[in-house]
């Protein structure tokens, strides 16, 4: 029994990066990794909206430029950060206001990315020979 007035230990921080080719089934590949992972963690009350996140931000990594890309995920202190690397420095497309999305077939990944998750952001990348850009959101679990 822990004594009166300690904290639980807190949960251990992780992380895991899939690269990928630059090919549309890779989208697939990508959520159903996320979904393993989020269940062997216990987080599976998160596991649909990380899913639609990461099938979003995967997708136009995939859709938008020409090379490698990558899924990475993260957890620490409660918070679960998913990104998409690309090779492309060039940023992002800022987001369809909502109100346009529903007739709209281009656009509307981070329109749901923004609506959906608690933060999102992107930044380019260029250190230790990495160039591209990261566009990440994350999901706070608490």
């Amino acid at each position: 029994m822990p004594e009166t007035g300690t904290e639980p230990p807190a949960a251990p921080s992780w992380e895991y990066c899939l690269y990928i080719p630059n090919d549309l089934r890779a989208v697939t590949i990508s959520r159903r990794t996320l979904r393993l992972i989020l269940t062997m963690y216990g987080l599976i009350r998160l596991v649909d909206v990380a899913e639609l996140l990461a099938a979003e931000l995967v997708s136009n990594a995939v859709r938008h430029t020409k090379g490698p890309a990558a899924l990475r995920v993260r957890w620490s202190a409660g918070v679960l950060r998913i990104g998409a690397w690309d090779a492309d420095p060039a940023p992002p497309e800022p987001p369809v206001p909502w109100g346009q999305v529903t007739e709209l077939e281009e656009g509307r990944g981070l329109a749901l990315v923004k609506a959906c998750a608690d933060l999102w952001g992107w930044q380019p990348l260029s250190r230790e020979g990495n160039r591209g850009k990261v566009v990440w959101c994350e999901l706070d679990a608490g």
